[in-house]
């Protein structure tokens, strides 16, 4: 039987290898992150093929937290033929769309962090709706357009309980980087006194929920 040393190891080796877009530097932050997170439900927004989401469970299944991970599986805008980041190979030819789900849950079982993450597959739009449960942590990672991403914060942050904390991937402060919606949610949630930024690795933003009100 593996240790839980190199099962640690053998997982973070699939997340390495699975499709995604996350540097070694950020995805240890994420796993940092974290672990300074109560224990609790887990919330991940943006699966895609389950490369954070390995992240975040080898670290769920170490403090006994229970990771659930929303994500439609169709693919951003950015995923979408003719742009830049279209992945032929994540095309479903029977549906002709993008289909990420088959890829996740390859990852998941490879990984053996199936029993820690609970899979969502729907829209944020649809989810937020009946999400109810408090968060001891949040990962924002899911569609970058200002829209949505303005949604994701006001849908799920308002959840997280004090003394939680917040995770925002891909933000760019300088236009020249990225795409600055990110960025916007970052702003608002500092602004707003609801959370406070613990720190800062790449794109990866940390914050801490306060005991002020989301808005």
């Amino acid at each position: 039987m593996s240790s839980p040393v190199s099962s640690v190891d053998h997982a973070l080796a699939v997340a390495d290898a699975a499709k995604g877009f996350l540097p070694a530097d950020e995805a240890e932050a994420l796993r940092a992150a974290a672990r300074s997170a109560p224990a609790g439900v887990w919330l991940e927004i943006g699966t895609y093929c389950g490369k954070s989401t390995v992240h975040l469970g080898t670290v769920a299944r170490e403090v006994g937290a229970r990771l659930v991970t929303v994500d439609h599986h169709r693919g951003s805008e950015e995923n979408q033929p003719g742009w830049e980041w279209h992945d032929a190979s994540l095309v479903d030819p029977h549906a002709g769309r993008i289909d990420t789900l088959p890829f996740l849950r390859r990852t998941l079982l490879d990984a053996g962090v199936e029993d820690v993450v609970d899979v969502v597959v729907g829209t944020t739009q649809s989810v937020a709706r009946w999400w109810a449960t408090p968060l001891s942590f949040l990962f924002l990672d899911g569609n970058h357009t200002e829209d949505v991403a303005q949604h994701d914060y006001a849908g799920f942050a308002r959840h997280v309980v004090p003394g939680g904390v917040l995770a925002v991937h891909d933000v760019f402060p300088d236009p020249r980087d990225g795409g600055q919606p990110p960025w916007h949610v970052v702003q608002r949630a500092v602004s707003s006194g609801a959370f406070v930024e613990v720190s800062v690795h790449g794109s990866l933003r940390v914050l801490r929920r306060t005991d002020r009100p989301v808005t």
